[in-house]
Order: structure tokens, then sequence, then C-alpha cells
């Protein structure tokens, strides 16, 4: 089941609930059934350096390989 965001028309309480289907959460705050689905914002978190695909190489200015960080040894 997924997290679905709301906010209530009648006090705009922006709520999440755990929700199956196409069924609408009561408002926690006023109890109001006339909520509104809200466009959910993401997040993507990856670990450690940057990567920029364009070059091939991290935040830190070396690629994997490279102990030094310049790739022009191991290009």
């Amino acid at each position: 089941m997924p997290i679905r965001e709301y906010r209530c028309t009648r006090c705009r309480t922006e709520f999440e609930e755990l929700v199956s289907g196409d069924a609408l959460a009561p408002c926690p705050a006023c109890g109001a059934h006339d909520v509104r689905p809200l466009m959910s914002r993401c997040s993507v978190h990856g670990g450690g350096d940057e990567y920029n695909p364009t070059s091939g190489q991290g935040s830190s200015g070396g690629c994997s390989g490279c102990a030094g960080g310049n790739c022009a040894s191991c290009h």
C-alpha cells in the first residue's frame, strides 16, 4: 500500500496516510472527508560521491580506477 499525501480543503492541513487503492483518508486535524491528493515529492539519495555520467568521474575529480585523481592514466 502506498503512502499518499493530502491537503484538507476545510482546514488546509497537509498530511500523509497509508491507503489502499483510490481511497481518500479523512483529515486527522478536523475529521473532514473533503481532502485533495497532492503531487508527491520524491528524492533520490546515492551513496558516496556524485557521479557525472558524461565524464565517468565522481565529484572528487578522479575515476574509480585512479589512485591519484588523474584519469589520463586510466584511458
